[in-house]
């Protein structure tokens, strides 16, 4: 894996981690029922996305680290993928 690579998954990672993070435990203004003016009631009560980075950074970090060992140790390769046997065989066989 390159260093470009392992930086996208990580980037994919964390952008998927914080969408399922960022609903969680979430606390509406219109559940508290102190709707700001201008603002719809769906809109969150406090401000909590600095909070939601920091939980997602540590989930993503983790999960970022149990996928990358899965390439790296060779469990799951690109030719896992080729259902239509489009690939060459590899060299040497």
């Amino acid at each position: 894996m390159t260093i470009t690579a392992a930086a996208v998954l990580y980037a994919v990672t964390w952008f998927m981690t914080f969408f399922i993070v960022l609903p969680l435990r979430l606390k509406t203004q219109g559940d508290v029922g102190e709707v700001v003016p201008g603002t719809p009631k769906g809109a969150p009560h406090t401000e909590i996305v600095k909070q939601r980075a920091l939980i997602t950074t540590g989930v993503a970090t983790v999960v970022w680290a149990i996928l990358a060992s899965i390439i790296l140790s060779g469990m799951i390769s690109v030719r896992d993928f080729d259902f239509r046997n489009v690939m060459p065989p590899p060299a040497g066989l």
